[in-house]
């Protein structure tokens, strides 16, 4: 029989399979889709750069900040419960989002659907642990979902670049509702419920950690106005940096913790977690920032913008669909670095952008590269994020390394657009933006050079000692 995708799996688990992928799929398209739309909402709501990263980071803080408190309300009500009620307040949100007559309105549903994904997200990883054997059948449905991250990240910018153009950036929220009632239905027929454990919820954990981001983030963000020395930069700087170490603490001796501080005593975990947050910190700049300067510099409409990224989505595309038969012949640790080298090399060739560049040489040729980067990189990253889990964390680990995709994707954006004003405020027009642009794209390669330290540390050494065991 040919070793395809679903060769060793029943007909149920594939539609298992294809649920669970096309929740998480929603997800990661809803955070990629407004991308290409953020010039046209800018507009809409005559928003500043700075407001603007809210309508990203509204969503990805309330996300990333709650998937703890999710991932242990599924442990303790069961995931397919959760997995339903996620899926329903994501749906209602989608719709608030649409519908919004204002900025602020606009934010609280982006909060909304934030946290919506927060209850959605971890049950998706971890009912696909419950419903496929360790093994070939749990690596295949793994390296799946981590291709799922990548693809949806880059379809969702060329959907939302052709939906903006051709009918409204609220018709890419709008799809969300008949995609979610349908996800909806096909659970209840297919999910089981997994079982239940006794435990508590870790209110407490949940609110120091979120508080702690969006005051941290918050204080990056305003710095481009207020400036550092500003009594409310400092003040909100400060507090976020005190709630996460409250947490930390918190999270050490409370008996039932939303984050078991264990998960980072394995290296290759650790390095894994670290790795995500400073890889999606530096590639958010590349999404954000791509769609503005083809836009706004280079005078791209917002379908032309999403086609112009077809140079990374089809790559991406074809790269994440490899990355099963990439890891047998290289190993995950090293597909892992060499996918990050390659991010890293098409992100330092285009910070070099200028409002003259070249599409093609300047900004598509170095797109191929971060596309190779990103679908070589994401599965392997989730993977490693899950390496030697025990079954009692698997609903916490899940929960972490989408906590680390998504806190590292609003602290990265927050402290990129900070770089963004300083690189644009000694020029004017569409040279400031490009200038902007090309200082962020320098901050997302030291992210991503960063991130490759901790992969070769932390990741590949542990590797390469164990396997000469």
């Amino acid at each position: 029989m040919p070793n395809t995708p679903d060769a060793n799996l029943t007909p149920r688990q594939i539609a298992v399979l294809v649920v669970i992928l096309c929740s998480y799929l929603m997800i990661v398209l809803d955070i990629s889709i407004v991308i290409t739309a953020l010039p046209r909402i800018r507009q809409t709501f005559e928003m500043s750069t700075a407001g603007l990263s809210w309508v990203q980071n509204a969503y990805t803080l309330a996300f990333g900040g709650l998937l703890l408190l999710g991932a242990r309300a599924g442990d303790i009500l069961g995931r397919r419960r959760m997995f339903l009620v996620g899926l329903g307040i994501f749906t209602v949100a989608s719709l608030l989002v649409a519908l919004a007559q204002s900025a602020s309105l606009l934010l609280a549903a982006r909060a909304l659907q934030g946290i919506g994904a927060a209850v959605l997200a971890p049950s998706t990883l971890a009912l696909l642990l419950t419903n496929f054997t360790e093994g070939n059948q749990r690596t295949r449905a793994i390296a799946y979902y981590g291709a799922a991250a990548g693809i949806g990240a880059s379809v969702g910018l060329l959907l939302g670049g052709l939906l903006t153009e051709w009918l409204s950036w609220r018709v890419g929220f709008l799809i969300n509702v008949p995609i979610g009632i349908a996800l909806m239905l096909g659970a209840r027929h297919y999910l089981s419920e997994t079982a239940r454990h006794a435990g508590k919820f870790d209110f407490a954990g949940a609110v120091l950690s979120t508080a702690g981001m969006t005051a941290l983030v918050f204080g990056i963000v305003e710095s481009t106005t207020l400036g550092w020395s500003d009594p409310v930069t400092l003040g909100t700087v400060v507090s976020g940096l005190v709630l996460l170490a409250v947490f930390v603490a918190h999270e050490a001796r409370v008996n039932q913790p939303i984050l078991p501080l264990r998960l980072f005593t394995h290296r290759i975990r650790a390095g894994a977690y670290a790795a995500r947050m400073l890889f999606l910190g530096g590639m958010i700049g590349f999404w954000f920032f791509t769609t503005q300067y083809l836009q706004e510099v280079l005078g791209f409409s917002a379908s032309e913008a999403g086609m112009a990224f077809l140079p990374t989505t089809l790559v991406n595309f074809a790269i994440a669909l490899a990355v099963p038969r990439l890891t047998k012949r290289f190993g995950n640790a090293w597909l892992l670095a060499g996918g990050v080298a390659f991010a890293l090399l098409g992100m330092i060739w285009l910070s070099a952008v200028t409002a003259h560049s070249n599409y093609l040489v300047d900004v598509a040729l170095p797109m191929v590269l971060i596309g190779l980067g990103q679908g070589a990189s994401l599965s392997p990253l989730t993977s490693a994020g899950m390496t030697d889990v025990e079954s009692r964390d698997a609903g916490a680990a899940s929960g972490l390394v989408n906590v680390a995709h998504q806190l590292g994707g609003s602290l990265g954006l927050g402290i990129l657009t900070v770089v963004f004003a300083h690189g644009e405020a000694s020029n004017v027009g569409a040279q400031a933006i490009a200038s902007g642009v090309s200082a962020a794209f320098v901050g997302s390669s030291v992210m991503l050079g960063l991130a490759l330290i901790f992969i070769v540390a932390l990741i590949i050494k542990p590797a390469t000692a164990t396997s000469k065991q």
